[in-house]
């Protein structure tokens, strides 16, 4: 089918969407009763093999698939108000994307757009796409053969198209169902990845048994957000939300990473076709480093181990999880936030340093500040709306949802804050214009800051309206 809808930027596009299958639009007769419902889908998202990689600098190019990369959406409803959660195996979602992927659900299910959130796992071993490196690299590749041989679709529309699919029929699956809330601790991860060193400095991932870290610069987050949806006394799907990078494999096949053995625990447990979704907590400067030992970081031992834990971690605490009361309220607000500027001469570098991204002689953040500043450019407006998302499940639990990726240290404000004893904080929401540092992380410098597009201040003004927001659904 084909859809008019519209770009953040206002501009009328045309996506050109597969059929949806499995579609509901009609509204169940039993909406008005306060009876909690739920419904749970997942559709494959993995482009063909061969299309470009994202998670790093350079241009990497996927060889096959370990396991397939999944979009996987939780639809709740209690009478009339209805929510979508959905989640994503990419390392972000783009603004372009969210937008359509919203309208178009919300058109065929009736899900209101500010009820309806596109999330991403953050997982580095997806594909590519809306991106100034892909932007790039696809330039060049036209250039070079007249087509680009690589992109044997258009992502960003077949992804849009499969998140209206998941949703539609999430959508349709709906019935009566209970759903438990709780959150876990995990021990023994994650870390954090800034490190204050003798010489005065922050450095991200200063290396194993590194002599010269003085201190972590950064707390940590130990909570394993859980939601599990029950339908006749069987465990179907549920959520699992956790703040750690999902960065513990790279390589160059398509992969979920150790969301992707979370999973595989919890369907040893509940059966094959238990749906496992995965949110990333305020993972912005965490990952699953142990600085203090030398020992391997990476690879799919490690992801299956760290996943397995976490997976361990989500059954051990199915008996301490609460019911949900069903009581669904939502708030949702928009900010426009500053982006920061770029001078025309950083601009030029960046045009010519872009095609250096291989390069292993070039240093480090040439790269990193060569793309923000062609980013920026693209960009082209001086504020970013940042939508921030706060649903109430009950009295005692609410879900936060943010853009960006989130330094812990809001995260763990929020939770703090929250006049809720369960809140659940969900990062990479709808957009993800890189990081959001905290202020005292901007003076302190080194990757995350440099590597960040808003200003400072622009994280504390998200987790004020955030609280706000939590401090109206609970009154």
């Amino acid at each position: 089918m084909k859809a008019k809808l519209l770009s953040p930027q206002g501009l009328p596009i045309l996506l050109l969407l597969f059929t949806l299958t499995s579609c509901s639009t009609s509204r169940q007769k039993d909406a008005a009763s306060s009876q909690l419902r739920a419904g749970m889908a997942e559709v494959d998202i993995t482009p063909p093999v061969g299309y470009r990689m994202a998670g790093y600098y350079d241009e990497r190019f996927s060889t096959g698939v370990h396991d397939p990369l999944k979009t996987k959406a939780i639809v709740l409803q209690q009478g009339n108000e209805k929510i979508a959660l959905v989640f994503c195996d990419l390392v972000g979602v783009s603004l372009h994307v969210t937008t359509n992927a919203r309208a178009l659900s919300s058109k065929i299910t009736g899900i209101p757009v500010s009820n309806i959130v596109v999330a991403a796992t953050h997982s580095h071993t997806g594909p590519l796409f809306d991106d100034v490196r892909r932007a790039y690299f696809h330039k060049t590749a036209i250039e070079k053969f007249g087509n680009d041989p690589h992109e044997k679709i258009y992502y960003p529309d077949f992804l849009a198209g499969c998140i209206a699919k998941v949703v539609t029929e999430a959508n349709a699956n709906l019935s009566t169902a209970e759903v438990d809330a709780g959150i876990a601790t995990q021990e023994g991860m994650p870390f954090n990845r800034r490190y204050y060193m003798k010489n005065g400095r922050v450095a991200f991932n200063p290396g194993q048994l590194n002599t010269n870290i003085v201190s972590p610069a950064g707390p940590v987050d130990h909570d394993v957000g859980i939601l599990t949806v029950r339908k006749k006394n069987k465990s179907i799907g549920g959520l699992t939300v956790f703040a750690m990078h999902a960065d513990t494999i790279s390589g160059t096949e398509f992969s979920a990473d150790y969301p992707f053995y979370i999973q595989q625990t919890l369907r040893k447990a509940f059966g094959p076709d238990y749906i496992s979704a995965f949110g990333a907590g305020t993972c912005g400067d965490l990952n699953n480093i142990n600085v203090n030992v030398k020992e391997p970081y990476k690879g799919h031992e490690v992801s299956e181990m760290l996943g397995t834990k976490i997976g361990k971690t989500v059954l051990s605490a199915q008996n301490n999880l609460q019911p949900i009361h069903a009581a669904f309220a939502s708030r949702s607000t928009t900010l426009m936030l500053p982006l920061q500027e770029v001078n025309p001469k950083d601009l030029d570098e960046a045009k010519k340093n872009i095609a250096h991204l291989a390069d292993d002689t070039v240093d480090f953040f040439v790269k990193v500040r060569a793309v923000k500043a062609l980013d920026l450019e693209a960009r082209g407006t001086k504020v970013w709306p940042m939508e921030i998302q706060v649903f109430r499940l009950d009295g005692d639990t609410a879900v936060v949802c943010l853009p960006a990726e989130i330094f812990v240290q809001f995260g763990l404000n929020i939770k703090k804050a929250s006049p809720f004893k369960k809140t659940i904080v969900i990062s990479i929401c709808n957009d993800r214009p890189c990081y959001m540092p905290t202020e005292q992380a901007f003076k302190e410098g080194s990757y995350e800051t440099v590597n960040s597009r808003l200003k400072p201040g622009s994280g504390e003004a998200m987790v004020e309206t955030a609280i706000k927001l939590l401090n109206e659904l609970k009154q």
